[in-house]
């Protein structure tokens, strides 16, 4: 990181400087061009009051007409300015150059700044030459008699004067660069140094787990890091909290599985061994195989609830599919299917409400309605009642039966939870057909909602979006 942030200060350094240079070579070139032609404007303007002439010999100015004495006298001084003098008659043809001869000198009609000063009374051009990489600075004025009087004067281009520099450039732009590099490098280490120290104290097991909750604020506010970070740091703190969670709730549904696995396995490998080593009867071989086969079906129903939870904890990262469902029809089909437990339970189920489509996942919901239902018949009473009511795209599910203290109301989603452990042994309950509706409940996005009072029954609500 150190490096990269190097080599963007340099590139936007080098870069920087060579606009720099540039957009000062023209700025300079600007001013100079502007300095150049405001002395060309005075020098003319002074010559256009001296008096070249002698007497004309008809209306139109000829080239016997200017004193040529005169005008040479001027053109000697104008030369010491390195000045170029020409007089052009009203034909365009030149009178005198003090640079040119004029016998090889075509007609000036045509040029830009003759033209001008003929139509405008004034003219100015500035023409390049390639050969000499140097710039003619022109300006010509129209006396009074209808000829024009030019002055011109030979100066460095642009280019030219970008040539001449660049070497000092080059100096300039080395030492800036080497400045620049030093300063950057401190630079950045101060930069990331706050950054640096924090991950360090962050890759600290101690300092995480140990260190409250306000110690990063507390770093922030004294200066130790940036408040910039805060919000990753914030998320950091949150993203271990979880790692830790989840870890912890790892180990103890570890934990649970292998106590809950461990009861029927027991039970199930007492009884055949004595059965296998012949100390029991027939009478005894009937209620230990009744009690082999009860514990066979306990630990399969335990199995597939894990299996069928380790699903959704798998689909929480993959796409679910959804289709229109009839959330009445499913609470219809739990109803009959449940039938048998709740006689054998000694519970009546009642479902009331109406004809409600939602989209979901019809395999989840199924399992839903059937782990509530399934969960208040076994906690339930003898003559007690379930109801499922289907309306306003929710499904609730009341019962009348032993409640819930409101002390485990927060805890009964969790796995392998029981407010009654030996009630659940009796029932052949797993302790986790409500974790199963919580993930189901998630997956698709709704709200759950427990109502209870310890002896007088319990109501869940979920409402579908």
């Amino acid at each position: 990181m150190k490096k990269t942030i190097n080599i963007q200060i340099m590139i936007i350094t080098t870069i920087a400087i060579i606009l720099t240079s540039v957009l000062c070579t023209a700025a300079y070139y600007r001013v100079f061009r502007e300095e150049v032609m405001d002395d060309l404007k005075v020098y003319t303007k002074l010559l256009a009051d001296a008096d070249f002439f002698v007497e004309p010999t008809s209306d139109l100015y000829s080239s016997d007409d200017f004193d040529i004495e005169k005008i040479t006298r001027y053109a000697k001084e104008l030369s010491k300015s390195d000045i170029r003098m020409t007089l052009i008659d009203s034909n365009g043809d030149v009178v005198f150059d003090n640079v040119a001869d004029i016998t090889g000198l075509e007609n000036h009609k045509s040029r830009v700044e003759i033209a001008d000063a003929y139509n405008k009374g004034e003219g100015e051009s500035i023409r390049r030459s390639s050969t000499i990489n140097q710039s003619n600075f022109y300006y010509a004025i129209r006396l009074s008699d209808g000829s024009i009087l030019r002055t011109a004067k030979l100066t460095s281009s642009i280019y030219n004067i970008f040539g001449h520099a660049f070497p000092l450039i080059v100096i300039f732009a080395i030492m800036l660069l080497i400045g620049c590099y030093i300063i950057s490098h401190f630079l950045t280490i101060s930069i990331l140094k706050p950054i640096e120290n924090l991950a360090t104290d962050i890759s600290s097991d101690a300092n995480l787990e140990n260190e409250p909750s306000g110690t990063i604020a507390s770093k922030i506010n004294n200066g130790h890091v940036y408040k910039e970070l805060e919000p990753i740091l914030s998320h950091i703190r949150m993203q271990h909290d979880n790692i830790v969670k989840n870890a912890n709730i790892r180990q103890e549904f570890s934990a649970n599985v292998s106590h809950e696995l461990k009861t029927p396995l027991t039970s199930i490998s007492g009884y055949s061994e004595l059965i296998e080593n012949g100390m029991a009867n027939d009478t005894d071989t009937r209620k230990f195989a009744g009690e082999i086969h009860r514990n066979s079906d306990r630990l399969l129903t335990l199995i597939n609830d894990i299996l069928r939870l380790s699903e959704l904890d798998s689909s929480q990262n993959s796409q679910i599919a959804f289709e229109p469902v009839n959330l009445y029809e499913i609470a219809l089909t739990c109803q009959a299917m449940l039938e048998p437990t709740a006689d054998k339970h000694e519970v009546t189920i009642n479902v009331d409400g109406d004809s409600t489509i939602i989209n979901a996942n019809k395999t989840m919901m199924e399992e839903l309605v059937y782990n509530l239902c399934d969960n208040a018949i076994r906690y339930n009473r003898k003559n007690g009642h379930v109801w499922i009511t289907v309306k306003d795209n929710s499904l609730t599910v009341s019962d009348d039966g032993i409640g819930i203290s409101a002390e485990h109301q927060s805890r009964i989603f969790e796995r392998f939870f029981r407010v009654d452990k030996s009630r659940s042994k009796k029932t052949g309950g797993t302790g986790l057909g409500l974790a199963i509706v919580k993930h189901i409940v998630e997956l698709h996005g709704a709200e759950l909602d427990i109502v209870s009072k310890e002896g007088e029954g319990t109501t869940i609500k979920i409402q579908f979006i």
